[in-house]
């Protein structure tokens, strides 16, 4: 995101687009690639509560919130797009807060992945995540990218 100063990330969170809603898609490779047709998309706010749900010591990925949300609204998938897009939300937010802190450094892209786009970048989540006892590894020569070594032993279950 762009001009993150200027933008109130608290309004965002707050504005539900119209969610939560489901659409059926009748892309025949999306169907394959996501494993069904019904397709739910959650509201921001949704985003943070999850965020706001995993302990100390622990990590989710978005995946993983999508995964929940698709099998607790009984749908097929949720909507990959806007689902970082809102992670994303839920993280600025909580940083232009004063209180009320969403711990947004524990959420995690695939794999274990840092994320970039969180304020302060791969470097804030990276010192977070290890003040909280992680190690961070970090992979790749010309495209190095950073993740949370072992991220799958310290994944929160959702119930």
């Amino acid at each position: 995101m762009a001009d993150e100063d200027k933008k109130d990330f608290n309004a965002m969170l707050h504005d539900n687009k119209d969610m939560p809603k489901f659409q059926t898609i009748t892309d025949q490779k999306s169907i394959e690639k996501y494993g069904g047709s019904r397709m739910y998309f959650a509201p921001p706010i949704d985003y943070d509560k999850v965020m706001k749900q995993i302990p100390c010591g622990k990590v989710i990925t978005v995946g993983r919130i999508r995964e929940h949300f698709a099998k607790s609204s009984g749908a097929d998938f949720t909507e990959p797009i806007t689902a970082g897009i809102f992670v994303s939300i839920a993280a600025w937010a909580s940083y232009q807060r004063s209180e009320d802190k969403t711990p947004y450094w524990r959420t995690l892209k695939a794999n274990g992945e840092l994320n970039e786009k969180y304020p302060g970048g791969i470097e804030a989540q990276k010192e977070k995540l290890e003040e909280e006892g992680h190690t961070i590894i970090q992979k790749g020569r010309k495209n190095i990218r950073y993740f949370v070594k072992d991220y799958d032993s310290f994944l929160f279950d959702l119930k």
